[in-house]
């Protein structure tokens, strides 16, 4: 089974990553660094697809992050 995708965003002005996925419902998880938030997904992956009914894959679940900084326009005096 290929890796469930996850999309992780930084928030800079919060100071925090959050991730969701449209492969896992109802994922959503906050984390002030990615090893925390790495690891918070390797928790909630798993209890979500079990919560949710969704098939479960053979041996180990993946995931693939995709990580993404967030830019701020600012606008000069």
């Amino acid at each position: 089974m290929k890796p469930f995708s996850v999309h992780a965003v930084r928030d800079a002005e919060a100071g925090v990553w959050v991730a969701s996925s449209k492969d896992v419902r109802g994922l959503v998880a906050e984390a002030s660094t990615r090893e925390e938030l790495v690891a918070k997904l390797k928790v909630r992956i798993p209890e979500l697809l079990e919560l949710n009914d969704q098939p479960l894959p053979e041996g180990e679940i993946r995931f693939r992050l995709k990580w993404e900084e967030v830019s701020t326009e600012v606008i000069c005096d």
